[in-house]
């Protein structure tokens, strides 16, 4: 098993630790996906994703329903996703992903957490090359009708660069660009997508002292805690 595995189980759950948080966010992806694409998720790729997401995160069919009839009200404001990126102490590099309805608060905010955490609010491009962007699906083993190792090579033209299973179904990991192929070869293959995703994983990390790691988890926390703020990526070793 490759950086991709431990890389997620590092993180796992820890960014969805709060159930309300969780639901806030896909609900942003819902208005995202129904702005960009409609309300129906048989023509919207994009929606039928993120309603996966929501199943698996156990969030209430009612409440995705709602997020979905809220989207296609011209007066619900669309969020806009934007990245930033920046240092933590011991020059750890973070990127940050939000979607936000005002982008001068979003700003603020983040360079306010930066600020008070002893990091450097970095300026487009500074550290982003540091991470490769990724997209991942969860998808049911028992829908594959082959072994790993076969199932491997068969995906092999999406420059698919890991599948692995663990306690929770079979993960494939691939360049982000490859995210509709994968999800059409799923799909047409009758094989269940439990969530999918995207991730941005450090090509080179970091470690630290127990003294320093708290520092700059004080910064990715202030940072996590902030509505607007979708998901933060550092390269520190865990």
């Amino acid at each position: 098993m490759g950086r991709a595995f431990e890389f997620r189980k590092a993180r796992k759950m820890k960014r969805w630790s709060a159930m309300a948080k969780t639901f806030t966010r896909i609900g942003k992806d819902i208005v995202m996906a129904v702005k960009e694409g409609g309300p129906n998720p048989e023509t919207n790729s994009r929606l039928r994703a993120v309603m996966q997401n929501a199943k698996a995160a156990n969030m209430p069919k009612d409440n995705v329903e709602r997020a979905i009839k809220k989207a296609t009200d011209k007066d619900t404001a669309n969020y806009k996703e934007v990245l930033f990126e920046g240092y933590a102490p011991h020059g750890i590099a973070i990127v940050v992903e939000t979607a936000t309805d005002n982008n001068n608060r979003t700003v603020a905010n983040v360079r306010a957490a930066f600020n008070k955490c002893n990091g450097t609010f970095g300026t487009s491009g500074s550290v982003i090359f540091m991470f490769d962007h990724t997209c991942n699906f969860r998808v049911k083993a028992e829908d594959i009708k082959m072994d790993l190792e076969e199932f491997e090579l068969e995906v092999i033209d999406f420059d698919v660069e890991e599948v692995f299973a663990d306690e929770d179904g079979v993960l494939i990991y691939a360049p982000f660009e490859k995210f509709g192929a994968i999800q059409k070869y799923l799909e047409e293959n009758e094989i269940e997508i439990i969530s999918s995703g995207f991730e941005r994983i450090p090509t080179t990390t970091k470690k630290l002292s127990e003294e320093q790691q708290a520092e700059v988890e004080k910064l990715l926390e202030k940072l996590e805690d902030d509505d607007d703020v979708q998901n933060v990526y550092h390269s520190m070793e865990m």
